[in-house]
């Protein structure tokens, strides 16, 4: 990951003028110059240059360019607040019941393989008196997105007017929903260009792009789920932690109490990666039969959530209120309300929500079922979540460019676990999948994400948990 901060550079007679000209006097070209040789950009430059941004008075090259400055010299704090205020500020900023204010709360993740926390923690958090605005996005790459998954549920509509989302919080207490056209428009621009210019790594605009969407939220509370490891955007801790501090700095910096998770992406979360698959294992989960580390993570970030709105004094007590709401069914009865209030016929939210019910009764089941066999006995060491979602993502179950379709049938359920003992020919993996077949390096490729062996540590380990860290550290108690 990039991470480079302010630069001690020598700058040339233009780029000198240009920094001591008058604020209200720089033109585009300025800006970028300044930013390009080491300048920090005030509050008002930054300003011009987003409502440039958002008026389209400023050329693609140009935004090109600037963003090319920020992610080879980086900003410094008061860069990043600023920037994220006024992409924040680029659209409408939502206003709430003034009864609702201190339980506004949102979650966000950097992106995983098998993340269907938002379809178990939404409703969860509903059912213990939070308002949920969850405003999500699309799967891109080999990250799955939580509105694809939702939309394998036959007649769930994702988008809906602020009247709609205002009118569904009222009556459920949650909504998942995708990003309206008046809120944060310079963000769209600017993430689409991020995109074709090498330049979404950058710590400070993926702070900026993140946290003024759930500035513009009006929240009251935000936790981050931060991910690192092989599947994950930050392959190690120390850039996770780096992300991870940027990030609750910039939701602090606009009012938000906001708290990050630190959990490892080496395999996948739960046994299911897809779309539909993911629907079925989140719906399990909500009938009390949830992964150990799904429910760690949703429990983790719910409890945390409870705790930053007083509804609970500390996370011990948060994360059993959230377990209590998801095994105890109240967070079941909230998403069959949510898939109602957004679209789907009562009979096939009934169906869905039902005990023992068949789920490919309602949503699509993959032509073609493989199931791929262990190699030799031993004990399962992992399963590459990365390369899971790499063939899944060559199998349809994603995309390479905004706005493509995704196959919603297309996943796959893994039979094992870590640390599970297997022997020679047990099923390790069933892969859902459509015409075309899978070719032979696909299958290979597949196949390469089990390692068996022989560590006997695995065998005594107790439980394979998720979550590194928490900051700030006075909500990890």
């Amino acid at each position: 990951m990039q991470t480079h901060f302010m630069k001690d550079r020598g700058v040339d007679a233009t780029s000198q003028t240009a920094n001591t000209r008058p604020a209200d006097m720089l033109t585009i070209p300025d800006l970028i110059r300044k930013k390009r040789d080491g300048g920090q950009l005030s509050d008002d430059e930054i300003k011009a240059f987003i409502q440039a941004v958002k008026e389209k008075t400023i050329q693609d090259s140009q935004i090109g360019a600037m963003l090319m400055a920020i992610w080879l010299n980086g900003m410094v704090s008061a860069e990043i607040k600023a920037l994220t205020r006024e992409i924040m500020l680029s659209g409408e900023v939502m206003e709430w019941p003034d009864e609702w204010k201190n339980f506004m709360v949102d979650k966000h993740s950097t992106g995983g393989v098998g993340d269907k926390v938002s379809l178990v923690l939404a409703p969860a958090l509903a059912a213990c008196g939070c308002k949920v605005p969850m405003i999500s996005g699309r799967g891109l790459a080999h990250t799955g997105g939580t509105l694809d998954k939702l939309e394998s549920i036959p007649g769930f509509k994702v988008e809906q007017s602020r009247e709609q989302i205002l009118e569904i919080l009222d009556s459920v207490g949650c909504c998942i929903v995708g990003q309206t056209e008046t809120l944060v428009p310079a963000d769209r621009v600017l993430y689409a260009l991020r995109d074709i210019t090498g330049t979404v790594d950058s710590l400070p605009l993926i702070t900026g792009s993140i946290i003024s969407k759930k500035g513009a939220e009006s929240l009251s509370a935000l936790v981050l789920d931060v991910k690192f490891g092989r599947a994950a955007m930050c392959k190690d801790l120390e850039s996770a932690t780096e992300l991870a501090q940027m990030l609750v700095e910039g939701g602090n910096s606009l009012g938000i109490r906001t708290a990050a998770v630190l959990s490892g992406m080496n395999g996948s979360i739960g046994r299911c990666v897809g779309n539909s698959v993911e629907v079925i294992e989140s719906l399990e989960t909500l009938k009390g039969n949830g992964p150990d580390d799904l429910m760690e993570l949703v429990t983790t970030q719910g409890g945390l959530l409870l705790v930053m709105t007083g509804l609970v004094s500390d996370l011990s007590e948060g994360r059993k209120q959230i377990s209590e709401a998801v095994v105890g069914g109240a967070a079941l009865s909230k998403f069959q309300a949510m898939m109602e209030a957004q679209g789907v016929n009562s009979d096939t939210a009934q169906r869905l929500c039902a005990t023992n019910t068949d789920y490919y009764s309602v949503l699509r089941k993959a032509k073609h079922q493989l199931e791929l066999k262990a190699p030799a006995d031993g004990i399962v060491l992992e399963i590459d979540g990365l390369v899971l979602a790499q063939v899944l993502h060559r199998l349809g179950a994603g995309r390479s460019k905004a706005g493509e379709p995704v196959n919603h049938s297309v996943g796959a359920v893994l039979l094992v676990s870590i640390g599970q003992r297997v022997t020679k020919g047990v099923s390790w993996l069933r892969l859902h999948y459509e015409d075309p077949a899978l070719t032979p390096d696909q299958r290979n490729h597949l196949e390469s994400a089990l390692t068996v062996g022989t560590d006997k540590k695995l065998q005594t380990q107790q439980k394979r948990t998720l979550v590194e860290k928490i900051l700030p550290k006075k909500y990890a108690y």
